[in-house]
């Protein structure tokens, strides 16, 4: 009954996280959109009654807009929250309006162009399912009412989206003159279609913070699963930790006889490459491509590391200087390749283990080129056959 009880609690806090895990789930409110770039398209409402900040809503006497499209923008939003946008509006002062407290006689073209710096509050409060909401300020030129003006601007607007693509744009930009003998501040209101594309997706703050509450949960699951297969595993690791022990001991052994033969192996390799490489090289008279006295015993040397070694095998490479057209070179090289395997050949050597290949004067060992003036000693270090080990 003693040894049941641990089990019997850890099963009910594996069933509390289960309970809590339901009620804390990641949603669509907790995504939101990261980057993407906007472009809308909508009319606009100017009121620059001259008492637009104190009366928002005068339709009557204050709103000027046009029956046709009158607003476009493009913007660029980041994952920080932050968006870069511009705007190009077109819009009349109708006759019998009030504009800067006068009584409008005549309609009067008006122009802006914006661009402003804007924050979505999604990144504060996190997704509110259609509702999006934003703020920004910016700056802007201006032609209203035959006066040019440079604007400072504070928006508030928000946007609701049917996908993650359409939607509609609603703000309100308050619009303060630079220039305060001559013109106004007014307000500038908006409505319009919006359309997000290369949209970029993630979590929002408080979607991370589930996500990491729903991690340490997850591990406190499967800390609470382990402890209880815990005991079942340390009887059957205490059956096999003896077998283990063996089985490592006798790797153990093992790899200790498979690198002393190798370090045995790699040392005997390493006297075989010493041996070739202290040989030297079989060097050539001018224009010959028969071996001398010296050069024979050279090769002896090499055909006793071969028998010595039954399973090496070497390649013979055939050199001259530059001196001579390199087509009679190629074929100088080849006949002093030919004459060097055939001598080691007809020592007993099967022809096998003796690759050769002949490289004319492409590989000189120094800068005797046909550009360089050189004495006969250093063309001489050029007229040469060099063993190289390609195969143990």
């Amino acid at each position: 009954m003693k040894a049941a009880k641990p089990v019997i609690i850890a099963v009910m806090f594996l069933f509390s996280l289960a309970i809590s895990g339901q009620e804390i789930q990641l949603t669509k409110k907790d995504s939101i959109v990261k980057s993407s770039w906007i472009v809308s398209l909508g009319t606009n409402i100017v009121d620059d009654s001259g008492d637009e900040f104190g009366e928002l809503f005068d339709f009557k006497d204050g709103w000027n807009m046009v029956p046709f499209p009158s607003r476009a923008s493009i913007g660029r939003y980041f994952e920080n929250g932050i968006g870069l946008e511009a705007i190009g509006t077109y819009n009349k002062y109708k006759e019998g309006k009030t504009v800067d407290n006068v009584l409008n006689l005549q309609e009067i073209d008006y122009f802006g162009l914006d661009f402003r710096i804007s924050y979505d509050l999604n990144m504060i409060l996190g997704e509110l399912g259609f509702f999006d909401p934003y703020v920004g300020i910016g700056a802007g030129y201006t032609d209203a009412n035959n006066q040019g003006r440079g604007t400072y601007n504070a928006v508030l607007g928000f946007r609701t989206w049917f996908s993650d693509h359409w939607g509609l744009d609603f703000s309100s930009t308050g619009k303060w003159t630079m220039n305060t003998e001559n013109s106004t501040n007014h307000i500038q209101h908006a409505v319009g279609i919006a359309y997000r594309f290369n949209v970029k997706k993630g979590l929002s703050r408080k979607g991370k913070e589930k996500l990491e509450l729903l991690k340490e949960m997850e591990k406190e699951q499967q800390r609470v699963q382990d402890s209880i297969v815990a005991k079942e595993k340390a009887d059957e690791e205490a059956r096999l930790l003896a077998e283990r022990l063996e089985r490592e001991k006798e790797a153990a052994r093992l790899a200790e006889a498979e690198k002393t033969k190798k370090e045995a192996e790699d040392a005997r390799r390493s006297m075989i490459e010493n041996e070739v490489g202290n040989l030297g090289k079989v060097y050539f008279k001018l224009n010959s491509s028969y071996l001398s006295t010296e050069d024979k015993k050279v090769l002896d040397k090499l055909v006793g590391i071969l028998e010595n070694t039954p399973s090496l095998v070497i390649e013979v490479s055939a050199h001259t200087d530059s001196r001579g057209t390199d087509k009679y070179n190629q074929w100088l090289s080849e006949k002093r390749a030919k004459h060097t395997v055939d001598y080691i050949a007809s020592k007993g050597i099967s022809m096998e283990r003796v690759k050769y290949d002949a490289f004319g004067e492409t590989k000189l060992v120094n800068e005797c080129d046909d550009n360089t003036p050189c004495p006969e000693k250093k063309h001489s270090q050029n007229r040469r056959s060099a063993f190289e080990i390609i195969s143990w």
